[in-house]
């Protein structure tokens, strides 16, 4: 869709240094993208809380498999931190070339985890507000795991 368009238009503006137009496009692209899922969900009519509800359980509901989740631990982060170094530094130094490579090798990842393993498209496609809820998720998803080992790990009270 023409919105899709923008949101990935954003983020290829962002990749040329054009870090206001990107942030724009990108906006813009989440925005048609929210209105169109509130358009084809009439039944909706929760607050912020329910609807970011609503974006995780599509989450995770679109990242069954094993591999894609370790695929997007790894990979989120580094769009994360890729694009803030790119928002934050001028273009073509050494800073933003390794925020650039950090950029498009997170999407990378988590492209693969879709195509190859889980075999289903983004979920941004079809919840926009899943690419904030989706993070959330996945942060959650690691510190279970980290409380559990660290809950293995300790010694027992017998």
């Amino acid at each position: 869709t023409r919105d899709l368009a923008f949101v990935v238009g954003g983020m290829g503006a962002l990749l040329t240094g054009a870090r206001v137009p990107a942030v724009a496009m990108f906006a813009r692209g989440v925005r048609g993208l929210e209105e169109a899922w509130r358009q084809d969900h009439p039944d909706f009519s929760g607050g912020l809380r329910e609807r970011f509800q609503r974006a995780a359980s599509a989450y995770e509901q679109s990242h069954q498999d094993r591999t894609n989740r370790v695929l997007h631990i790894v990979g989120i982060p580094m769009i994360a931190g890729g694009a803030v170094g790119l928002l934050a530094t001028s273009p073509l130094n050494p800073v933003w070339w390794g925020s650039a490579a950090s950029f498009t090798t997170g999407w990378a990842l988590n492209l693969v985890g879709h195509a190859a393993f889980e075999k289903e498209p983004p979920t941004l496609a079809q919840d926009p507000l899943a690419f904030l809820a989706g993070p959330l998720w996945d942060a959650k998803q690691v510190l279970g795991l980290l409380r559990r080992g660290r809950s293995a790990s300790e010694p027992s009270a017998a």
